[in-house]
């Protein structure tokens, strides 16, 4: 219970912080169309990129089923955990004129952008598709009603994004261990180690992405 607690939890965090700026590159997308083309585009623009992102994120739940990708996604979300407090979050997305220019601008856009929030589903789903389906459930509200203000908070308090990575990497680091070439290591070791692991590492992780970032650079 509390393993899916925390899960679901994880899933929400990655979903206000990988997620959340996409809706804005929905309307940019479709900044050039007619008002009454505009809405339509962005509609029918999101139900596609929500179509390929519930994909992105089934496919990557299979996968991450299969021995030795674990290994692979539990680095690759420390990738991108560790970059999440570097790169920069301004979007150049090509507004279109045309109501299908603007479509297939949004789903590739959507799709592209997605990529890392669908791996953070998948892995803090740990292989339940029931939490998939809540995670794609939560995502999509984000995606259409929350950005902005998502996007105002983390401008307001920059600092909060550390909150994205923390969790990244603690759920990249549960993905490792979970990963049955790891596990043989790390089974001999207590049940409460194995728990705490994901979290130190996680507090170490962040600790030195923010001393990196904020501290060093200011120096």
């Amino acid at each position: 219970m509390i393993e899916m607690l925390w899960a679901l939890v994880a899933i929400i965090l990655i979903d206000i912080v990988l997620a959340g700026d996409n809706a804005l590159v929905i309307g940019m997308a479709a900044n050039r169309l007619p008002e009454h083309l505009k809405k339509k585009a962005i509609w029918w623009g999101t139900f596609g990129a929500v179509a390929v992102r519930f994909l992105s994120v089934i496919a990557l739940t299979w996968l991450l089923l299969i021995p030795g990708l674990r290994l692979i996604g539990g680095l690759a979300l420390i990738y991108i955990a560790w970059k999440l407090a570097f790169q920069d979050k301004e979007h150049t997305v090509e507004a279109k004129d045309t109501f299908w220019g603007a479509i297939s601008t949004i789903v590739i856009a959507d799709a592209v952008m997605g990529i890392d929030n669908a791996l953070g589903i998948a892995a803090a789903a740990n292989g339940s598709f029931a939490l998939v389906i809540v995670g794609l459930l939560i995502s999509v509200p984000i995606i259409l009603f929350g950005s902005t203000v998502i996007a105002n908070l983390l401008k307001r308090y920059p600092d909060s994004v550390f909150v994205g990575s923390f969790v990244l990497f603690v759920v990249a680091f549960e993905m490792l261990l979970s990963e049955p070439v790891v596990g043989n290591y790390v089974d001999p070791l207590h049940d409460v180690v194995e728990h705490v692991l994901p979290f130190a590492a996680g507090v170490i992780l962040t600790a030195k992405q923010y001393y990196r970032s904020r501290i060093k650079q200011s120096l």
